[in-house]
């Protein structure tokens, strides 16, 4: 399962994607969403490699 994570961003991207298309936003007004899903998925890859890290794997 942990192996299949790399699909997360890619799923939160599209689905934002979708969101702006749906409402009728260019990808230049839905920009700050884009960079607020690239942070928040930076995020968790530290924690987890903080834990992979912490637990010597």
């Amino acid at each position: 399962m942990v192996r299949l994570l790399f699909l997360l961003p890619l799923v939160m991207f599209a689905a934002w994607f979708w969101f702006l298309q749906v409402q009728g936003l260019s990808i230049k007004q839905g920009w700050k969403g884009f960079i607020y899903i690239a942070i928040f998925n930076a995020a968790i890859a530290l924690v987890l490699l903080g834990i992979m890290w912490l637990t010597k794997l």
